[in-house]
């Protein structure tokens, strides 16, 4: 049985930059006008199943910087 990885969104969403969230948000399929009101709020602000996509879609933190 294979473990799921996840991805610290958390700690990279407080130290990333805008345009470093907004990729992250785009690479879990988020509308182009929903980005720019998503990247300007707090972690625990953005609806709890686009923290579970985030966390689990398999991004690494090196394809976003």
């Amino acid at each position: 049985m294979t473990k799921i990885g996840t991805f610290d969104a958390a700690v990279f969403w407080k130290n990333a930059y805008a345009h470093q969230r907004g990729k992250l948000l785009k690479k879990v399929n988020v509308p182009e006008d929903q980005i720019i009101i998503l990247a300007s709020k707090k972690y625990l602000d953005l609806p709890a199943p686009l923290r579970y996509d985030m966390e689990t879609s398999g991004i690494q933190k090196k394809d976003l910087l």
